[in-house]
């Protein structure tokens, strides 16, 4: 019996080990190419120079501001994506009308490159953080919404006919019935939706900004700073690799649940 317990835990400790071993052979090998001569520090600075430089810029308040105002734009827009997905999906639910627009909404927005939106966001909301939160929200919002709306439809529809026997309103048979049952699937959505918001924040920040982690590295490219070129990029992996584990751990309590 303890045995058959430890395999899942055993699994999972392997699972996390094979996880760092492409990453860690990857650092091994530019870290012998930029120290062996083969590659240019000045073009292409060794792991070890990136993280020393990492740690440096940890000791200055001006980095944790800009760390600090990027996080609210990405946790902002992907809440507002989320939410908004959601509601989306399930009142598609609600009608056969609301449903065939919703999905012409999706077959006639969702190929448009959100990126060529961000002129307009910027004209219309100004430089600041509502057109970068307005951009991420316009982009993260589909995989949430596609997830959730495809997960509804494929609801039991057995055990809302039975809770509308049994008085259930329609609105209350959406929030107990339906959205307990596609939690799972919206998660898995989500997490796709993380990795997209945190492309998106980091390409406007780079694009139109005073500030964030974006700005940060496109200050340190037009003063030829290599190496502060990669301190951002590191700070937005991490941020998005701990976005995805938080979104993952959640996935899996909601799973146990169900």
């Amino acid at each position: 019996m303890r045995s058959t317990e430890t395999r899942p835990a055993r699994r999972r400790d392997l699972s996390g080990l094979s996880l760092c071993i492409s990453p860690a052979i990857l650092l091994i090998i530019w870290e012998l190419c930029t120290r062996s001569g083969w590659v240019s520090p000045q073009l292409l600075p060794a792991p070890s120079a990136i993280l020393m430089r990492v740690l440096e810029l940890a000791g200055q308040a001006d980095f944790w501001q800009n760390l600090g105002i990027t996080v609210y734009r990405l946790i902002s827009g992907l809440l507002i994506a989320c939410v908004a997905g959601v509601a989306l999906a399930l009142i598609a639910q609600l009608t056969r009308w609301s449903s065939f627009l919703l999905d012409a909404l999706i077959r006639l927005l969702a190929p448009i490159p959100k990126i060529a939106l961000y002129p307009a966001l910027i004209l219309i909301m100004g430089f600041e953080s509502a057109s970068k939160i307005a951009l991420v929200v316009s982009d993260a919002i589909f995989p949430v919404l596609m997830a959730s709306w495809v997960a509804a439809q494929t609801v039991d529809r057995k055990l809302i006919w039975s809770a509308r026997a049994a008085g259930t309103s329609r609105s209350a048979c959406l929030w107990k019935i339906i959205l307990p049952a596609i939690s799972p699937t919206v998660l898995a959505g989500v997490r796709v939706a993380g990795v997209i918001a945190c492309v998106v924040v980091f390409l406007a920040e780079m694009i139109a900004s005073t500030d964030g982690l974006g700005h940060m590295l496109t200050a340190a490219a037009r003063s030829y700073r290599t190496l502060d070129m990669f301190v951002p990029l590191v700070w937005i992996c991490v941020l998005g690799f701990a976005l995805n584990l938080t979104i993952a751990a959640l996935q899996r309590k909601v799973d146990h649940a169900n």
